[in-house]
């Protein structure tokens, strides 16, 4: 057997197994629909599970999934005394990032139907920012496993029109967005829903005048109107 030269080649790869860490709330016995919650860059999953409880029906279990990608925050940085943020996705090999995301949420899914948690025809998807255009991607990638998927604050996957993978599904979108969002300003937002409705046969859009990139109280209330029709 020849021996491989290791002289100045880069990229080699190790793999290496990581914990991904989620909050879960069950309001009682039984199977009953899910709501799984991605927070935005720099928040944790404690911070999107006050938001997922906030907006899921009462009989709805609720889990809240953190991101892999760990970085410090200072001191002062608003936030709450958590000196850390999490995110989903980089600049470097973010394909690795979008298979991660979507591998976690798989499993998720799996252990929480499998644990008598969860109805796996009522499924929903929750994400604010970063994380809604990965939530998007799966989705799209995974046609069969949601009863819906909602988008806050966030974009279509960069990929949205070239990417062969994604497919039509029968989930319902919802997607919300402020008028007064530095990062998804009208403008930037005004075909999405012309474009989800290319791959999702029900899809609802809606925008709220005052609000800037953030979850105000009337989005918190429409997701749970649009969760409670759902199911």
């Amino acid at each position: 057997m020849s021996k491989i030269d290791y002289t100045d080649k880069e990229d080699f790869a190790l793999k290496a197994e990581i914990k991904l860490y989620y909050d879960l709330h069950v309001p009682g016995e039984g199977a009953r629909p899910l709501l799984i919650g991605l927070h935005g860059y720099g928040a944790n999953k404690r911070q999107m599970m006050r938001e997922a409880r906030q907006m899921s029906p009462e009989d709805f279990a609720v889990a809240s999934l953190q991101g892999f990608h760990q970085h410090m925050k200072e001191p002062k940085e608003v936030g709450g005394p958590l000196r850390f943020g999490f995110g989903w996705l980089t600049n470097y090999r973010p394909e690795e990032s979008v298979a991660l995301h979507q591998s976690a949420l798989l499993d998720l899914i799996e252990t929480l139907v499998s644990e008598g948690v969860a109805d796996p025809s009522r499924v929903f998807l929750l994400g604010f920012s970063q994380s809604c255009a990965l939530n998007f991607r799966f989705a799209f990638t995974h046609t069969k496993i949601l009863r819906g998927v909602a988008g806050i604050c966030g974009g279509l996957p960069g990929d949205w029109t070239t990417n062969e993978s994604y497919a039509v599904t029968d989930a319902s979108v919802l997607y919300l967005h402020g008028e007064a969002d530095e990062f998804y300003p009208p403008a930037r937002v005004a075909d999405y829903g012309a474009q989800l409705k290319e791959r999702a046969a029900e899809v609802e859009v809606k925008s709220y005048p005052e609000a800037g990139h953030e979850i105000v109280p009337a989005m918190r209330e429409d997701v749970r109107a649009w969760l409670q029709n759902q199911d």
